[in-house]
């Protein structure tokens, strides 16, 4: 794939006939220049923003000690990965972009190319790992609880950069052969057909199959959850059961233990029938509002779920389907340009992440808002 004259095609258009150089030329020259700053300071504040805002994720979990849990361990290590994306890979992927021309030479292009799949394969398995952490938490609460542990978090962190490096390792082997020769472009070699459908699917396609199976178990768990009788929810009320009469209305009766003793002791203390009533009132209505606050989390938790497998499967697809269609169909051709829109796009997740975490997060939010207040959370 020539990724040397992408730009010129993309602005001068398929003409059969030649502008008179004299009148058009400048103009042209002129025009491209301003397109191509115009494209490396939007590449560049998107750049910023990723770094800024992964930085930001990071900075909150370290400073709030009320984040320090596993699960938020693996948000961080998401975080940390994001920010190796938006600090090695994108500046150098945004001077490529711009001169369509690789002149950083060989040894750079190794260390880019290998960056960059790990790195972005790295990001995407670590949302299959929190997506399983969240799937357990949800579906084996009272055993996971106990198994839920930092040392757990930081093993599952460890077999995803384990996977992410043994996805990146085998170009090195056969670029080598190609030292000697003068380098144009950087890009890793689609001929090796074994490579690019291991590559893919192991970074991409059995992820993103492995994400749609636990977020719809997720999501299957979460909406009986938010039907399920209250018990569960309000953990506080064990002693209470939640009963619905003929007519719909919700009363909390007390168990028959805890009946007698007040039964008896209204006898004896002079508790009357009034008092205990207004006790069963007051436990049902603390029993709904904890299941209305557990079902509203649920909702909430699913939805947020929902929103960072939308956005995963929209940046990365484009990118992975182009990969697999020109490693398989060797006369298919990809413009250069949309190519690129499809890596920035990939990119772009890595934003994404942290945004959506903070937004859809109150523990975040207010931890963050502290944060830029510039105060310590302890």
């Amino acid at each position: 794939m020539e990724l040397g004259n992408g730009t010129e095609i993309l602005f001068y258009g398929n003409t059969t006939e030649e502008p008179p150089l004299a009148t058009l030329a400048p103009w042209d020259k002129t025009t491209l220049l301003g397109l191509q700053i115009s494209l490396s300071v939007f590449l560049a504040v998107i750049t910023l923003a990723t770094v800024l805002s992964n930085a930001f994720v990071i900075a909150t979990i370290f400073l709030t000690r009320k984040l320090h849990t596993p699960a938020n361990l693996l948000i961080g290590s998401l975080a940390v990965t994001d920010l190796l994306v938006s600090i090695l890979v994108m500046p150098i992927s945004i001077v490529y972009t711009v001169s369509k021309t690789w002149t950083f030479g060989q040894i750079m292009c190794d260390i880019w190319l290998s960056s960059d799949i790990t790195f972005c394969t790295a990001s995407i398995l670590h949302l299959c790992v929190i997506a399983l952490d969240r799937y357990w938490a949800i579906t084996d609460a009272l055993e996971y609880s106990k198994r839920r542990t930092t040392r757990r978090a930081g093993v599952m962190i460890g077999v995803v950069w384990v996977i992410s490096v043994s996805i990146s390792m085998p170009p090195l082997f056969w670029r080598q052969a190609k030292a000697h020769e003068e380098l144009t472009d950087c890009m890793v070699n689609t001929d090796q057909i074994s490579y690019t459908l291991y590559s893919t699917f192991g970074a991409f396609y059995v992820p993103t199959i492995l994400l749609i199976i636990l977020y719809g178990r997720i999501y299957v768990a979460a909406r009986s959850r938010i039907f399920k009788t209250p018990a569960s929810c309000g953990k506080r009320f064990t002693t209470a059961q939640l009963i619905q009469n003929s007519a719909g209305s919700s009363l909390c009766s007390i168990n028959s233990s805890q009946e007698g003793a007040l039964q008896s002791g209204g006898m004896g203390g002079g508790v009357s029938p009034i008092f205990i009533n207004s006790v069963k009132v007051k436990l049902a209505d603390s029993v709904l509002e904890r299941k209305r606050i557990c079902a509203a989390r649920e909702r909430k938790a699913t939805k947020t779920l929902g929103i960072i497998l939308g956005a995963f499967i929209v940046c990365w697809l484009p990118f992975f389907v182009g990969t697999l269609v020109m490693a398989i169909c060797k006369d298919c051709w990809f413009d250069p340009v949309l190519f690129d829109v499809f890596t920035w796009l990939g990119y772009l997740n890595s934003l994404i992440n942290p945004v959506i975490y903070t937004a859809f997060n109150d523990e975040f939010k207010q931890a963050f808002q502290k944060l830029m207040k510039f105060k310590r959370c302890y």
